[in-house]
């Protein structure tokens, strides 16, 4: 029931680029100088093999190169790509965090899919829109359980919070600790299950918020006056999260669909 609600965050496949221009690890650097500088949106390609990803080839590797040399012996082996099923969230962790603007999308097998950028991450926010996102988590809980729920707009005190969620990343909580001290933080999403806050979303802002020593946040809040096995409620004891002092801080290398070229070139070998 919950996880409909968590599986409706956008993910890399419906927002990135799929037609890729890519070169060829046997193209000369001298052939791929021209395409950058006759191209007005490239300053590099993804190298391919058949479609499976090689490298990365940028400007800045050409630079001090031989005209003659083929893109291979130049190109960077180790890169980061994403995979489709990611979160665009966790996608602009990556891109955030390690400086890059391009984010090659690549399937099981390696095979290239796609690209997504720091504007596809930007489209992908503006997209987003709390107040229907909260009516669509009201309208999946009444056809649930049955029962009516009440939407409020208050504050509420971050103590009283149970997660359900058990990680969250420790870049992303440097971006909402400044939202929070610029006054753009959304509000959290919390469900008052007769008289038990649990937080369906809101995590890194909350955990942020808290670290700040604020004591409340502004929230939209659905209610229910009777009590309901809610499926986040079960998470939440399923994983031993009573507070917020449960939530684990992992670094977004750790993140299961975050490989690199080389993991995945060894893997086919």
């Amino acid at each position: 029931m919950d996880e409909a609600w968590r599986g409706s965050k956008p993910q890399v496949g419906e927002y990135m680029t799929p037609d890729v221009a890519t070169v060829s690890p046997d193209e000369t650097v001298k052939a791929v100088s021209v395409r950058i500088a006759e191209s007005e949106n490239h300053s590099g390609y993804p190298v391919c093999e058949r479609r499976r990803v090689e490298g990365f080839v940028s400007a800045r590797d050409l630079l001090l190169a031989d005209d003659d040399e083929p893109i291979w012996k130049v190109m960077t082996t180790d890169l980061i790509v994403a995979h489709p099923e990611m979160k665009v969230t966790d996608a602009a962790r990556v891109i955030l965090r390690s400086g890059i603007q391009k984010l090659p999308v690549v399937d099981d097998a390696g095979n290239l899919v796609g690209i997504i950028s720091n504007a596809d991450v930007i489209r992908s926010q503006i997209e987003r829109a709390t107040p229907e996102k909260v009516g669509k988590l009201i309208r999946t809980l009444e056809n649930i359980h049955g029962v009516e729920f009440d939407e409020t707009r208050r504050t509420v005190p971050l103590s009283e919070l149970i997660p359900t969620q058990g990680r969250v990343y420790a870049d992303e909580l440097e971006g909402r600790r400044y939202e929070l001290e610029h006054g753009l933080a959304e509000p959290l999403v919390v469900i008052d299950n007769a008289g038990t806050l649990l937080l369906a979303d809101g995590h890194h802002r909350t955990l942020a918020a808290d670290r700040l020593e604020i004591d409340e946040m502004d929230a939209y809040v659905i209610e229910t006056h009777q009590a309901i096995d809610l499926g986040m409620a079960r998470t939440a004891r399923k994983e031993d999260l009573d507070s917020l002092d449960d939530i684990e801080v992992v670094d977004y290398a750790r993140h299961p669909l975050v490989e690199t070229t080389k993991r995945l070139q060894a893997e086919g070998e």
